[in-house]
């Protein structure tokens, strides 16, 4: 019997229907949180064919349809989570009626800004996320101190904060007032609340933060909550190379 006809994975096919990662797929069968036709899935390698009913947390999932991308503007103020405990408000709960199940590239803390890639695919939003795709993030970044340009040069070579290594950052100084300045900072590859923490062992404290930039993706004039489709061909053309959509990009 080939994959064709036994149907697809459950955690694949979770993924690219937008319902999560495939590893939080995975996490979300193993808390029993997940049905096939009314029984209760117990293994990430269960397959879903054509006709199948899904259900997580007692809700039906819909079948993948095309890969699709959108351009978010998100503002401060929003978790980057479906569900939060402490019931702040979250980037799904801002987003207009009718746009379908979506999960995020990557995430944007509470209180930072900018571009924020949303995809109802997400085997897409794991390729996307891979550090080795090598794409380069960018923000512009307000902190408050002293700066010194021979410190902020440095971290071209990595540094290590609190016990944790960090990889390569460009920082450099745009322009200062006071005890207030703007920096421009890239990296390749985001530990949690990255920038926030290195700038803090710099004696900086970082009062805002916008990312401007997602590999080839630019926030640009996108307004504040603003959201844009990425066009299939430019979709496309912007993947990694080698890389084609998954196969949710076709239709079903």
């Amino acid at each position: 019997m080939t994959q064709d006809t036994r149907g697809e994975r459950i955690a694949k096919w979770l993924a690219r229907s937008g319902v999560a990662s495939r590893r939080d797929a995975e996490r979300m069968i193993e808390e029993g949180r997940v049905r096939l036709n009314g029984h209760p899935v117990t293994h990430p390698a269960t397959f879903v064919g054509e006709g199948d009913i899904v259900l997580v947390d007692n809700q039906p999932v819909s079948a993948p349809e095309r890969t699709r991308l959108w351009r978010y503007h998100k503002p401060d103020g929003l978790v980057t989570t479906h569900r939060d405990p402490e019931g702040r408000p979250t980037v799904f709960g801002s987003l207009p009626e009718g746009m379908p199940r979506v999960i995020s590239v990557g995430r944007l803390d509470l209180n930072s800004e900018g571009l924020l890639l949303l995809t109802n695919d997400g085997e897409l939003a794991r390729k996307l996320e891979l550090p080795s795709n090598g794409w380069l993030r960018r923000y512009r970044v307000r902190v408050f101190g002293v700066v010194d340009e021979q410190r902020l040069a440095s971290l071209a070579q990595g540094c290590v904060f609190e016990g944790v290594r960090y990889g390569p950052i460009t920082a450099a100084l745009d322009s200062r007032k006071g005890d207030n300045a703007w920096l421009t900072v890239s990296l390749r590859e985001g530990k949690n609340r990255e920038i926030r923490k290195v700038m803090t062992g710099l004696n900086l404290h970082v009062s805002r933060l916008i990312r401007t930039s997602y590999g080839p993706f630019q926030l640009g004039t996108l307004l504040r909550r603003e959201l844009e489709e990425v066009p299939p061909r430019i979709l496309r053309d912007q993947l990694p190379k080698g890389e084609t959509p998954p196969a949710g990009s076709r239709s079903r």
